[in-house]
Protein backbone atom coordinates (compact mmCIF):
# COMPACT_ATOMS: atom_id res chain seq x y z
CA UNK A 1 0.00 0.00 0.00
CA UNK A 2 1.06 3.94 -0.73
CA UNK A 3 0.85 6.49 1.34
CA UNK A 4 0.71 10.44 0.27
CA UNK A 5 -0.36 12.11 -2.99
CA UNK A 6 3.59 13.51 -4.12
CA UNK A 7 3.66 13.32 -7.64
CA UNK A 8 6.01 10.27 -8.88
CA UNK A 9 6.64 9.16 -5.26
CA UNK A 10 5.07 6.12 -2.86
CA UNK A 11 5.59 5.27 0.30
CA UNK A 12 5.45 1.64 1.75
CA UNK A 13 3.73 1.29 4.57
CA UNK A 14 5.17 -1.63 6.93
CA UNK A 15 2.48 -3.73 9.09
CA UNK A 16 2.51 -5.88 11.89
CA UNK A 17 0.27 -5.78 14.90
CA UNK A 18 -0.40 -7.03 18.12
CA UNK A 19 -3.54 -6.78 20.57
CA UNK A 20 -3.91 -6.46 24.58
CA UNK A 21 -6.11 -5.13 26.92
CA UNK A 22 -4.84 -1.62 26.89
CA UNK A 23 -2.11 -2.09 24.35
CA UNK A 24 -2.12 -2.13 20.74
CA UNK A 25 -0.05 -1.92 18.11
CA UNK A 26 -1.42 -2.42 14.25
CA UNK A 27 1.32 -1.29 12.20
CA UNK A 28 3.29 1.31 13.23
CA UNK A 29 0.46 2.95 14.63
CA UNK A 30 0.00 2.94 18.61
CA UNK A 31 -2.40 2.96 21.09
CA UNK A 32 -2.87 2.89 24.95
CA UNK A 33 -5.93 2.73 26.58
CA UNK A 34 -6.50 5.29 29.63
CA UNK A 35 -9.73 5.13 30.28
CA UNK A 36 -12.39 2.39 29.29
CA UNK A 37 -16.00 2.64 30.75
CA UNK A 38 -19.12 1.89 29.37
CA UNK A 39 -19.59 3.21 25.94
CA UNK A 40 -16.28 5.47 26.36
CA UNK A 41 -12.65 4.50 25.51
CA UNK A 42 -9.80 7.27 26.13
CA UNK A 43 -6.73 6.29 24.40
CA UNK A 44 -3.08 8.12 24.44
CA UNK A 45 -1.50 7.68 20.81
CA UNK A 46 1.93 7.39 18.72
CA UNK A 47 1.40 8.11 14.74
CA UNK A 48 4.58 8.44 12.54
CA UNK A 49 3.77 11.44 9.78
CA UNK A 50 5.16 9.47 6.87
CA UNK A 51 4.54 12.81 5.10
CA UNK A 52 8.10 13.83 3.54
CA UNK A 53 10.61 13.10 1.45
CA UNK A 54 14.64 14.04 0.42
CA UNK A 55 15.30 15.99 -3.12
CA UNK A 56 16.50 12.64 -4.73
CA UNK A 57 12.90 10.97 -4.24
CA UNK A 58 11.26 12.27 -7.23
CA UNK A 59 12.07 14.48 -9.90
CA UNK A 60 9.56 17.07 -8.93
CA UNK A 61 11.57 17.89 -5.18
CA UNK A 62 14.68 18.24 -7.05
CA UNK A 63 16.25 21.35 -5.92
CA UNK A 64 14.08 21.17 -2.71
CA UNK A 65 15.24 21.16 0.96
CA UNK A 66 14.36 18.02 2.83
CA UNK A 67 11.03 17.13 4.65
CA UNK A 68 11.34 15.14 7.18
CA UNK A 69 8.84 12.35 8.67
CA UNK A 70 8.26 12.88 12.01
CA UNK A 71 6.10 11.58 14.89
CA UNK A 72 2.68 12.24 16.20
CA UNK A 73 1.28 12.32 19.75
CA UNK A 74 -2.01 12.69 20.70
CA UNK A 75 -5.47 11.27 22.46
CA UNK A 76 -8.71 9.93 20.83
CA UNK A 77 -11.86 9.83 22.46
CA UNK A 78 -14.45 6.37 21.04
CA UNK A 79 -17.69 6.46 21.91
CA UNK A 80 -19.92 3.12 20.46
CA UNK A 81 -23.37 2.61 20.82
CA UNK A 82 -25.85 0.24 19.06
CA UNK A 83 -23.33 -0.73 16.83
CA UNK A 84 -22.23 3.04 16.08
CA UNK A 85 -18.61 4.31 16.48
CA UNK A 86 -18.02 7.41 16.79
CA UNK A 87 -14.21 7.93 17.37
CA UNK A 88 -12.74 11.64 17.05
CA UNK A 89 -8.94 12.48 17.65
CA UNK A 90 -5.78 15.40 17.88
CA UNK A 91 -2.42 14.73 16.83
CA UNK A 92 0.31 16.68 17.30
CA UNK A 93 3.85 16.74 15.97
CA UNK A 94 6.13 16.07 18.57
CA UNK A 95 9.41 16.39 17.21
CA UNK A 96 9.14 19.97 15.45
CA UNK A 97 9.26 19.30 11.94
CA UNK A 98 5.95 21.27 11.02
CA UNK A 99 4.88 21.82 14.25
CA UNK A 100 1.41 21.10 13.04
CA UNK A 101 -1.43 19.21 14.55
CA UNK A 102 -4.30 16.97 12.86
CA UNK A 103 -7.90 16.95 14.24
CA UNK A 104 -10.21 14.28 13.04
CA UNK A 105 -13.33 12.49 13.34
CA UNK A 106 -15.27 9.30 11.89
CA UNK A 107 -18.15 8.06 12.17
CA UNK A 108 -19.32 4.09 11.31
CA UNK A 109 -21.65 1.81 11.80
CA UNK A 110 -21.34 -2.02 12.08
CA UNK A 111 -23.91 -4.78 10.27
CA UNK A 112 -24.06 -8.15 10.57
CA UNK A 113 -24.61 -10.77 8.14
CA UNK A 114 -24.48 -14.25 9.66
CA UNK A 115 -20.65 -14.60 10.23
CA UNK A 116 -19.57 -11.56 8.35
CA UNK A 117 -18.94 -7.74 9.31
CA UNK A 118 -19.76 -4.97 7.11
CA UNK A 119 -18.62 -1.39 9.06
CA UNK A 120 -19.41 1.54 6.41
CA UNK A 121 -17.37 4.93 7.80
CA UNK A 122 -17.44 8.81 6.98
CA UNK A 123 -14.18 10.77 8.15
CA UNK A 124 -13.09 14.31 8.26
CA UNK A 125 -9.66 15.69 9.22
CA UNK A 126 -8.42 19.01 9.59
CA UNK A 127 -4.85 20.07 8.66
CA UNK A 128 -3.57 22.99 10.12
CA UNK A 129 -1.89 25.66 7.83
CA UNK A 130 1.84 25.50 9.69
CA UNK A 131 1.47 21.04 8.71
CA UNK A 132 0.36 21.93 5.15
CA UNK A 133 2.55 24.41 4.70
CA UNK A 134 5.97 21.86 5.57
CA UNK A 135 4.75 19.24 3.67
CA UNK A 136 3.19 20.72 0.65
CA UNK A 137 4.74 24.11 0.08
CA UNK A 138 7.22 25.27 -1.71
CA UNK A 139 9.53 28.00 -0.41
CA UNK A 140 10.89 31.23 -2.20
CA UNK A 141 13.97 29.87 -2.96
CA UNK A 142 12.59 26.76 -4.05
CA UNK A 143 11.00 27.74 -6.95
CA UNK A 144 11.42 27.02 -10.70
CA UNK A 145 9.79 27.54 -13.95
CA UNK A 146 8.63 23.91 -13.48
CA UNK A 147 7.45 24.65 -10.00
CA UNK A 148 5.90 27.84 -8.47
CA UNK A 149 6.06 29.11 -5.10
CA UNK A 150 3.05 27.87 -2.77
CA UNK A 151 2.60 28.60 1.24
CA UNK A 152 -0.98 26.65 1.59
CA UNK A 153 -4.00 26.95 4.25
CA UNK A 154 -5.29 24.90 6.83
CA UNK A 155 -7.19 22.01 5.02
CA UNK A 156 -10.32 19.85 5.98
CA UNK A 157 -10.24 16.48 4.08
CA UNK A 158 -12.99 13.70 3.47
CA UNK A 159 -13.01 10.25 3.61
CA UNK A 160 -15.14 7.59 2.54
CA UNK A 161 -14.06 3.74 3.57
CA UNK A 162 -15.62 0.52 4.44
CA UNK A 163 -14.26 -2.35 6.41
CA UNK A 164 -15.08 -6.03 5.87
CA UNK A 165 -14.65 -8.49 9.14
CA UNK A 166 -15.16 -12.37 9.43
CA UNK A 167 -13.31 -14.94 12.31
CA UNK A 168 -14.42 -17.93 9.28
CA UNK A 169 -10.95 -18.06 8.60
CA UNK A 170 -7.91 -20.27 10.48
CA UNK A 171 -9.02 -19.44 13.59
CA UNK A 172 -8.68 -15.70 13.80
CA UNK A 173 -10.22 -12.91 12.50
CA UNK A 174 -9.63 -11.48 8.70
CA UNK A 175 -10.50 -7.83 7.82
CA UNK A 176 -10.03 -5.68 4.34
CA UNK A 177 -10.52 -2.19 4.97
CA UNK A 178 -10.94 0.22 1.90
CA UNK A 179 -11.07 3.53 2.00
CA UNK A 180 -11.13 6.56 -0.57
CA UNK A 181 -9.72 10.57 0.68
CA UNK A 182 -10.85 13.51 -0.97
CA UNK A 183 -7.87 16.29 -0.42
CA UNK A 184 -8.65 19.88 0.13
CA UNK A 185 -7.59 22.66 -2.48
CA UNK A 186 -5.50 23.46 -0.16
CA UNK A 187 -3.16 20.76 -0.97
CA UNK A 188 -4.53 19.84 -4.60
CA UNK A 189 -3.22 23.13 -5.56
CA UNK A 190 0.23 22.45 -5.06
CA UNK A 191 2.93 21.89 -7.31
CA UNK A 192 4.00 18.81 -5.63
CA UNK A 193 0.37 16.67 -5.65
CA UNK A 194 -0.78 15.10 -8.43
CA UNK A 195 -4.24 13.62 -7.47
CA UNK A 196 -7.46 14.85 -5.66
CA UNK A 197 -7.93 11.60 -4.37
CA UNK A 198 -5.97 8.72 -3.06
CA UNK A 199 -7.13 4.97 -2.00
CA UNK A 200 -5.92 2.97 0.09
CA UNK A 201 -6.38 -0.94 1.11
CA UNK A 202 -5.71 -2.86 4.31
CA UNK A 203 -5.97 -6.50 4.72
CA UNK A 204 -5.16 -7.71 8.45
CA UNK A 205 -5.25 -10.91 10.26
CA UNK A 206 -5.57 -11.16 13.74
CA UNK A 207 -4.78 -14.71 15.59
CA UNK A 208 -5.96 -14.60 19.53
CA UNK A 209 -3.30 -15.99 21.46
CA UNK A 210 -2.54 -16.80 25.49
CA UNK A 211 0.84 -16.16 26.33
CA UNK A 212 0.33 -16.89 30.01
CA UNK A 213 0.13 -20.96 30.77
CA UNK A 214 -1.58 -21.30 34.20
CA UNK A 215 0.02 -23.93 36.56
CA UNK A 216 -2.35 -25.90 39.50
Amino acid sequence: MGLGIYKGFEIPLPTFGYLGEKLNIIGPFVSYHLLKQDVFQFSANLSPRFNGFYSNDADIFKGMDERQLSLDAGFSLIYKKDNWKLKSSAMFDVLGRSSGYEVSTQLGKLFRFGSVFVEPNVGLSFLDAKHVGYYYGVCDHEITTSRLGFKGNSALNKTLGVSVMTPVFFKGLTSLSINNTWYDSSITDSPLTESASSLSLKIMFVNFFNLYTRHP
